[in-house]
């Protein structure tokens, strides 16, 4: 019997340090995430995990 593989990446509760907004991303996200208020860049692919420039809340399992 094969045991099945944990995902290596979770979705986080960010928060934008601009307007304090908070909103749910991935944590291997392939492309640029921005504010949904101030319109800032939060997120930055890198081709493995993300570069997260806000501060992270929670990792929701």
């Amino acid at each position: 019997m094969t045991e099945l593989k944990e995902p290596s990446s979770r979705f986080v509760k960010i928060r934008c340090p601009k307007c304090k907004n908070e909103q749910i991303t991935f944590g291997k996200s392939s492309a640029e995430v921005k504010c949904l208020v101030c319109n800032k860049v939060l997120v930055s692919p890198t081709g493995g995990k993300s570069r997260i420039r806000a501060r992270i809340l929670e990792v929701l399992d």
